[in-house]
């Protein structure tokens, strides 16, 4: 169709076709942003987690394997192991386990989806007296779409 002279813009068609685009768009990257962004802000818990299992490992060094520090919150696992968490906004608590081993923080201040929700880091012993970690999805109560990859 040919436009006359000093007509000028777009058709509604135009208009609602473009409209359309962006509304599909939002409706796939609004979720993926959102998922993203509680993975961003888990990057916190994930390297307190970390450094808590490198001190971990530690005192199993020093103890020679007998024993897993008996951590049940924050200001024990400073006193023992001298890790400090108190300036992290984002973990309510967190605790090692006497028994397993396994390092336990409860989020806080991510989103509502997941805030309260626990993050499980579980230590399995080599031949060589060595530890390697792993996420526990199985004790963990978080979401396992943010739960990250090791």
């Amino acid at each position: 169709m040919l436009r006359e002279k000093g007509e000028k813009g777009f058709t509604l068609i135009e208009l609602l076709i473009v409209i359309a685009i962006i509304g599909i768009l939002a409706a796939i990257a609004i979720p993926m942003f959102k998922t993203q962004l509680i993975k961003s802000r888990l990057t916190e818990v994930t390297n307190a987690m970390s450094n808590v299992a490198s001190a971990v490992a530690a005192y199993g060094q020093e103890t020679e394997g007998v024993s897993w520090p008996n951590c049940a919150t924050k200001a024990q696992i400073q006193s023992s192991l001298g890790v400090s968490l108190g300036a992290l906004g984002r973990i309510s608590e967190m605790s090692v386990n006497v028994g397993s081993g396994n390092i336990t923080a409860t989020v806080a201040n991510i989103d509502g989806s997941v805030d309260g929700s626990t993050l499980t880091l579980a230590p399995s012993m080599n031949a060589d007296s060595s530890i390697t970690w792993g996420w526990d999805g199985a004790n963990s109560t978080i979401h396992s779409a943010y739960i990250p990859k090791r």
